[in-house]
């Protein structure tokens, strides 16, 4: 087996460093993100993630292109998330279960702050990380529906608003804290959500177009 010439492998090194460090800074800003919300300074998350302030800027040469990157991260763990349900998960309604404790997981009440920040939401990395969302969730939900086992008047968005709702902390309750709470309240939630219905709910099935025009 050939080896890369030491001067290969030596300029191969600052792109592995970079590439980790930028996922550093954003892991951190992730967090910080989820616990202060979306205008923490970004020195505070340079300290989190152990870089220094140039390496943050020369990532991201402004907060609106972290919070981009950061949103765009956690949608895609949690298309991931979905995947891996799906895949794992013979039954289709333990499958949406599956998938629905981990998106919780993720915080993704943390995007809704940072969502309605005076940043460019058609931005094109946001809409094509949107649109994957929508197309695995409604795959989830699709398949356990067609199994009778979902009930048939809800829709994606109601699920992804109740999962951040039930992600996003109690009033004077600390971030870390809620998961006592959190997959007991979610699992109380999904069981409403089995196929027969026991009740009929007021209004109807919120779609990812109500969520948008909210």
């Amino acid at each position: 087996m050939q080896t890369a010439p030491p001067e290969q492998r030596k300029a191969s090194r600052p792109r592995a460093d970079a590439l980790r460090n930028r996922e550093r800074i954003v892991a951190a800003a992730r967090e910080m993100f989820t616990e202060l919300g979306p205008e923490v300074p970004l020195d505070d998350i340079a300290r989190r993630a152990g870089v220094g302030n140039a390496t943050v800027y020369r990532n991201f040469p402004d907060r609106d292109a972290l919070v981009r990157e950061v949103v765009c991260s956690v949608m895609d763990r949690t298309v991931r998330a979905a995947e891996i349900a799906l895949a794992e998960n013979g039954d289709a309604f333990a499958a949406l279960e599956q998938f629905v404790h981990v998106a919780a997981d993720e915080r993704i009440s943390a995007l809704c702050p940072m969502l309605s920040s005076a940043f460019n939401e058609n931005h094109a990395d946001l809409v094509a990380a949107r649109e994957r969302v929508e197309r695995i969730i409604q795959e989830v939900m699709g398949r356990a529906q067609a199994a009778g086992q979902l009930r048939s008047d809800v829709d994606v968005g109601d699920v992804l608003v109740t999962v951040a709702q039930l992600s996003r902390p109690p009033a004077g309750t600390a971030c870390l804290n809620v998961d006592r709470f959190l997959h007991r309240h979610l699992q109380l939630f999904l069981d409403g959500l089995r196929a027969p219905a026991r009740s009929t709910l007021p209004g109807t099935a919120v779609t990812m177009e109500d969520l948008r025009q909210a």
